[in-house]
């Protein structure tokens, strides 16, 4: 799915950053606010997706119009790790950068 270079925390770590039990972290999944995937038999989230502890600022907007636009989680996730020299970077680094509402409108025009 993801190249194996990109750093990932298993869940039970995403929990304890977030002060949340590992319930809540699924949660989190199954309504979008955050991607996970199986890797070496566990599942992962893309250790990236968290800034100080939280969850960087316009990630769930960004999955949520890509999942209304008929995207699967692994494409979300490949295209959220996918170089664009328009940005420059990834969708991701933008959304790290704080540049959220340029990484939603991409999202939103692929998506229609």
């Amino acid at each position: 799915m993801l190249s194996e270079d990109v750093a990932t925390l298993p869940v039970a770590e995403v929990a304890q950053l977030l002060s949340l039990p590992v319930s809540r972290v699924h949660q989190l999944v199954r309504d979008g606010q955050l991607l996970s995937f199986r890797r070496d038999g566990g599942v992962v989230v893309p250790a990236e997706f968290f800034v100080d502890s939280e969850i960087v600022k316009g990630l769930s907007g960004t999955i949520t119009v890509l999942r209304d636009g008929g995207y699967s989680d692994p494409d979300i996730l490949r295209w959220l790790f996918a170089e664009d020299d328009s940005l420059p970077g990834t969708p991701l680094d933008s959304l790290r950068a704080g540049r959220h509402r340029e990484v939603k409108r991409r999202a939103q025009a692929m998506a229609f």
